[in-house]
């Protein structure tokens, strides 16, 4: 239920439109704030409508790369989410211009404008990494710390939920193929943590209920490996598949081939990142910058996945007993 309040707050998510933003924007808009949807096609963002009551949310034009976009996107708001990502490079939206620099540009503007910010960045992110991805988003997280020292920093593990490119993608090769592939063997540990999960603690950073200038690492309450991962998939989708080991090198060259996709299934910084766990950390853990530290209850994987994977069972919504 959407909470009706006399004088709201207006707050700007950039990247509202996406796998988490969508999530973001039905979190605040359920506490009543106006909400500014900024993203490259607003005309392509009328599913978000339904989240909040009439004239709540709007969608406007805004492109990290071009920093006038973002000023005027921030025009009258009173707070800034930027949770803008991309998993991999295509024509000019590349790593460093939508994770470094885009992140600059919104703190830059959240400065001018007197106003707050969240950051969503990604567990992993690290200066000296080998993957550019994460490269990149620990100096966006490096320009936000630098531009707005009192700024929120989100790091989430893997997201699960409806939208997702995870398990939404294995499921459906499951389909089709009779065997899976295990990058590296399946041993890279997750967290996957479920993206509504993550959108209250970004809603709660909004409220101003997290501490300023703090990053906080979410995860799941379950650490899977990839190969545990995949094993959990199946077992909803009631499919039985043979799993491949894919040795890194054989993963890498076959990945430079699927980089020319228009949407890569692997590319090869995918598969470096793959080289390192995506867990929590400890000393995230011990100083409570968890979804538990944050009395958050986190939502198990057995508990979500059965209410959008059904639909790449054999039978459907409809329960058979049998295991294809």
């Amino acid at each position: 239920m959407t909470t009706i309040v006399s004088n709201p707050k207006r707050i700007t998510v950039f990247g509202g439109s996406g796998f988490l933003g969508r999530h973001v924007v039905r979190a605040l808009a359920r506490r009543g704030y106006l909400v500014r949807v900024a993203c490259r096609r607003p005309d392509l963002a009328g599913h978000l409508q339904p989240l909040g009551n009439v004239g709540q949310i709007q969608a406007v034009q805004a492109n990290l790369r071009y920093r006038w976009s973002v000023d005027r996107a921030l025009e009258g708001s009173d707070y800034a989410v930027n949770a803008v990502g991309i998993l991999f490079e295509s024509g000019r939206q590349r790593f460093s211009a939508v994770q470094d620099f885009g992140a600059r540009a919104v703190a830059e503007a959240a400065r001018a404008a007197g106003v707050g910010m969240t950051q969503v960045s990604a567990i992993g992110a690290d200066s000296q990494a080998e993957s550019t991805y994460a490269r990149s988003k620990a100096l966006g997280e490096q320009a936000v710390r630098e531009t707005l020292p009192d700024a929120v920093i989100v790091r989430p593990s893997i997201l699960f939920g409806p939208e997702d490119d995870f398990f939404n993608r294995f499921a459906g090769m499951a389909r089709f193929s009779p065997v899976l592939p295990l990058v590296g063997g399946g041993h890279t540990r997750f967290q996957p943590v479920y993206v509504a999960d993550v959108a209250e603690v970004v809603a709660r950073a909004v409220d101003g209920n997290l501490a300023a200038g703090t990053t906080y690492e979410l995860g799941g309450p379950e650490v899977l490996s990839f190969r545990e991962c995949m094993e959990k998939m199946l077992e909803v989708v009631e499919r039985k598949r043979m799993f491949v080991d894919l040795p890194w090198s054989l993963a890498r060259l076959q990945a430079w081939f699927l980089e020319f996709l228009p949407t890569p299934l692997l590319t090869r910084d995918q598969v470096t990142l793959l080289q390192s766990d995506n867990v929590v950390s400890e000393a995230a853990i011990q100083d409570g910058r968890t979804l538990d530290g944050l009395g958050i209850r986190p939502q198990a994987l057995e508990t979500i996945l059965p209410t959008y994977l059904w639909r790449y069972r054999k039978t459907g919504q409809f329960v058979t007993g049998k295991v294809a």
